[in-house]
């Protein structure tokens, strides 16, 4: 198929009342992993890497890997920076390919995001981009270094931002929070729904990781369009990888990639099955 913008996932996906998974990768195994499944269910993803974990995982190095699995990919994937917290970060992104941007400007005022983000809107004209912000407090952080609360977005002011800014697609605090979850987080679905009301605009979901399937699907039936995963990946690949290497027998770097690279798959493959909406939850492999 091909490398595409998140924007035209997003509008089929909402027009086929499904979701669209965003799963972050950090390396080569991820990257194989989560394409595998894709192709395997025929079904569209996006792949992403957040700034804050580029510590690890060199944009310089995973940028042009992603593009080019997305480019030969069976199916369309959209390649997805989440988190941009630098106008640097951002257009070196966009210089390697990615579809899609995210710029995270949440934690500053109201009147200050919008005017960041419009700024990102207009860099991201000039690549044909597609643009994801965030309004409200989504909890956690990406990394897991800090928590600075949640604060669910505001309707009003969600109508607002999406006008004033023209971003593609707004990312909600709805109750949810990066990270992992010591309890399934309970969903403000009401606010959901007056903010679906309010905008025309795909919605997404952060912090995916500690939903419960039956919150996702609901979720995406009130409006959410695109699920972002991105501990659930990570700590599949740990707990494949881990119990490869205490396998009985001799271990070798081969046999560990391949164990990586299964453990992202079926996490992969699992929350598509969920935001496809086809199948019943009792059928899918857990």
């Amino acid at each position: 198929m091909a490398l595409v913008t998140m924007k035209e996932l997003l509008e089929h996906a909402k027009s086929n009342k499904r979701g669209v998974g965003a799963f972050s990768v950090g390396n080569m195994e991820m990257v194989k992993g989560a394409i595998q499944a894709a192709e395997e269910l025929d079904t569209p993803i996006i792949l992403q890497i957040a700034e804050v974990r580029l510590k690890h995982s060199p944009l310089a190095l995973m940028g042009p890997m992603m593009v080019q699995a997305a480019r030969e990919a069976k199916v369309d994937v959209a390649v997805h920076l989440d988190h941009g917290l630098t106008m640097e970060t951002v257009e070196k992104a966009l210089e390697l390919g990615f579809t899609s941007v995210m710029f995270d400007s949440s934690t500053y005022p109201f009147e200050e995001n919008i005017e960041r983000t419009v700024k990102v809107v207009e860099l991201a004209k000039k690549y044909g981009a597609t643009v994801e912000a965030e309004l409200g407090l989504v909890g956690g952080s990406e990394d897991g270094s800090e928590d600075h609360g949640i604060r669910c977005t505001n309707p009003d002011d969600a109508k607002v931002f999406c006008e004033r800014t023209g971003i593609d697609a707004l990312a909600v605090a709805i109750g949810n929070a990066h990270g992992n979850y010591p309890v399934a987080p309970k969903l403000a679905f009401d606010v959901l729904e007056e903010i679906h009301n309010k905008t025309e605009i795909p919605l997404v979901l952060h912090g995916g990781s500690g939903i419960t399937d039956a919150d996702f699907r609901k979720a995406i039936e009130l409006g959410i369009v695109k699920v972002n995963i991105a501990t659930a990946s990570f700590n599949h690949l740990t707990k494949y990888a881990e119990e490869y290497l205490r396998s009985e027998g001799a271990h070798n770097y081969f046999n560990l990639n391949e164990a990586m690279v299964q453990g992202t798959y079926a996490n992969v493959r699992h929350h598509i099955e969920v935001f496809n909406c086809e199948m019943a939850l009792d059928d899918i492999d857990q």
